[in-house]
C-alpha cells in the first residue's frame, strides 16, 4: 500500500520534518520555464532545477537557455543533484524534424549519501510539474547525456525508428 500523496497532510498533534519528505516546486518561475521550454515560438529548450542548500527540499530554477544540450551540460557539477528538462530537435529524414522533450535526473559523483536517497521520491514531485517527456535519462556524468544515443532511444519511443543507411 502506498502512503498519502506528499500534499495530503495527516493531522497529528506536533508537526515535525518527516525525512523523506517531497520536493517543494512550488516557485512560479519554475512553471514559467517549463512553458517557455515547451513554446514552438520560444528558443529556449531547456531548464535547469537545483536544491536551495545541502539540507534543502525546495528546488529553484538555476538557469534556463537555448544552447541545447552541448550549454546544458556545461552547468552541471559533481557535488550536485539537479533535475533538468530539454527540447531535442532531430530529423528523420531530408524533409522532416521532430521536438522531443526530455526529462533528466541528474546525481554528481559528490552527492551526498542522503540526498540520494530522497532523488527517487522527490523526482515524482517534480514530473508533476515537468510532466510531458518522451522519455527520462538518468545521468552521472555528462557524458551520459551524448545527443546521439539520446536521439536514438527518442527515435525508438516515438515510433519512428527509420533506418538511414
Amino acid at each position: 500500500m502506498v502512503g498519502p500523496p506528499c500534499s495530503t497532510r495527516i493531522p497529528i498533534t506536533r508537526q515535525r520534518k518527516v525525512p523523506g519528505s517531497c520536493a517543494d516546486v512550488s516557485s512560479p518561475d519554475i512553471a514559467t520555464a517549463y512553458e517557455d521550454v515547451r513554446n514552438d515560438k520560444s528558443e529556449t529548450n531547456w531548464l535547469l532545477l537545483d536544491y536551495e542548500g545541502d539540507k534543502s527540499d525546495k528546488l529553484s530554477l538555476t538557469s534556463t537557455g537555448f544552447g541545447g544540450l552541448d550549454e546544458l551540460k556545461t552547468k552541471f557539477a559533481d557535488e550536485r543533484a539537479s533535475f533538468a528538462y530539454a527540447r531535442i530537435t532531430y530529423s528523420n529524414d531530408k524533409e522532416s524534424t521532430r521536438d522531443k522533450f526530455i526529462f533528466i535526473t541528474y546525481i554528481g559523483s559528490g552527492v551526498k549519501v542522503m540526498r540520494k536517497a530522497k532523488i527517487s521520491v522527490h523526482k515524482s514531485e517534480v514530473q508533476k510539474v515537468l510532466r510531458a517527456f518522451s522519455i527520462e535519462v538518468p545521468a552521472s556524468s555528462t557524458e551520459d547525456l551524448a545527443e546521439a544515443p539520446i536521439v536514438t532511444r527518442l527515435r525508438k519511443a516515438g515510433g519512428a525508428s527509420y533506418d538511414r543507411a
